[in-house]
């Protein structure tokens, strides 16, 4: 399948998201290949120009970011083991994917890679109005991004076998069938193939 229109490396960012050790390990057990997959998507839009941006979840000591009436942050709040999901090597991206010189990483305290941060200025500073995403968990980071990329007028590419969700339900559901609404949804295979042509 090929994305059209074609992407346009000077206005194309890729965004690995929550890709964080912990992350990876409790979400793709049996399919570890993910990561490798994702790491030859970041390495192939790195030798095409392409922007690469890194989002990970992180908190200050106290977790002064999370508001207790949060019912998914204030969970990690109210649990030191939660917590160390996102302190130390745990809460590190990914070696297979870590960021290389000077990519931006933003961190995040909410579940869009949005809410917070300064990713949107970072974006149209940029030029940047088409957006290439994967990450953990398809129906967190990925799905929350999404929503609010589109509403901001980016256009929108999903990398569906470079996502993964503890639910195989809602995760086939987002990519068959809510996803491809919204923006287009390709394999990882079908990215390169596209950046090669």
């Amino acid at each position: 399948m090929a994305i059209e229109p074609v992407l346009d490396p000077a206005r194309t960012a890729v965004m690995s998201m929550d890709m964080q050790a912990a992350i990876v390990a409790m979400y793709t057990a049996g399919q570890e290949e993910l990561v490798a997959r994702a790491a030859q998507v970041l390495n192939r839009c790195r030798e095409s120009g392409i922007t690469v941006i890194h989002v990970q979840v992180g908190f200050r000591p106290g977790l002064p970011e999370i508001n207790p009436r949060n019912g998914l942050f204030a969970a990690i709040r109210n649990s030191p083991e939660r917590q160390k999901l996102f302190q130390g090597d745990a809460g590190r991206i990914h070696p297979a994917v870590a960021p290389a010189g000077d990519e931006v990483v933003i961190t995040k305290h909410r579940i869009s890679a949005f809410t917070g941060t300064d990713l949107d200025m970072i974006l149209r500073s940029q030029e940047i109005d088409t957006l290439a995403m994967f990450g953990i968990a398809t129906s967190g980071v990925v799905l929350s991004t999404l929503l609010h990329a589109v509403d901001a007028d980016y256009r929108v590419v999903v990398i569906g076998d470079c996502c993964a969700d503890q639910d195989a339900d809602v995760h086939k559901a987002l990519m068959e069938r809510f996803f491809p609404r919204r923006g287009t949804v390709v394999s990882a295979a079908e990215l390169l193939e596209s950046l090669a042509s």
